[in-house]
Parts: C-alpha cells; structure tokens; sequence
C-alpha cells in the first residue's frame, strides 16, 4: 500500500472548512479538476452517502466510510481501473486559534492499494504521484472558496 499525504492551511475555522466538505455532492463548485458531481444515494451526508464524480472522461464513485464532523471525512473511491485494488481519501481538519477567527490544517491523505507484488507497489507509487497532483489541486480550491466564501461574508 502507498500512501499520498498533502497538507494546507485554511485561514477560516474548522466549522467553515467542514463545511465546504459537508456539501458532499457539491464537490465540482470548488474541486478545479471535477467537472461534475452528483449524490447517488438518498442520504446526503455521512456514513454511506455515495457522490458520482466526473474529472474528463473519468467517472468514479465516492464513498463515504467515516464522518466525524469538523474532524474527519473518509471516502473509498471505486470505479478506477481494475490494476487498483482500492483507494480511500481521508480529510483531517485540526482548528489551530479561536472558533470564530482559526486557522484550520487539512490533511489530505490518499491510501492506495494496488496488490502485494513488488509490480504493484510501482503501480501504487504511479497512481499516488497522480494523486498527489489531484491532492494539490483539491486542497487549492477548497482554500480559494473558503476564502471567496469569508470575504463574501464580510462584503
């Protein structure tokens, strides 16, 4: 197993992160790479809810396995082609300062498994470094739309 760790800070409390992150099924408003994203299940939040994503002519789904709110979001993504054998992204949001005025860190760690064998350890590293780059990009945009989101809310 490879594991792909990414990490940013958010001028914003961990509430309003969580926030953004909540919003499950709109993950394409602020995520740069997705083009379009949709809720699959009834339930639109925690343990279960299921979001279809399309980056390009890619479509996955997107799980979610853990929902600790303003802390923790996991999803297992299935739809990839079959040489992975599974990849999970975890959020972890830790608010550093006040409730109202923090700094929120958020860790993006992406955990792929792609088999045993020393050939699928070098496929599990190619998928990561892809992932590190999809990582950048979604921590990126989640911290420009907090951002536009806070100065929205003091114009």
């Amino acid at each position: 197993m490879a594991e792909v760790v990414e990490v940013c800070s958010v001028d914003a409390p961990a509430s309003v992160v969580w926030s953004v992150l909540a919003d499950f099924d709109a993950i394409s408003s602020w995520a740069p790479s997705v083009d379009h994203s949709c809720l699959t299940t009834s339930a639109v939040d925690g343990v279960g809810a299921t979001r279809r994503i399309q980056t390009g002519r890619t479509t996955v789904l997107q799980t979610v396995i853990t929902w600790e709110p303003e802390r923790r979001l996991a999803y297992v993504i299935t739809g990839l082609p079959p040489v992975v054998r599974s990849v999970t992204n975890t959020w972890q949001l830790i608010e550093f300062g006040g409730t109202t005025s923090g700094t929120t860190k958020v860790t993006l760690t992406s955990s792929i498994d792609a088999g045993p064998r020393p050939p699928q350890h070098v496929v599990a590293r190619v998928v990561g470094r892809a992932l590190a780059k999809a990582s950048r990009q979604m921590l990126d945009g989640l911290n420009r739309h907090v951002q536009n989101q806070q100065q929205g809310a003091t114009a």
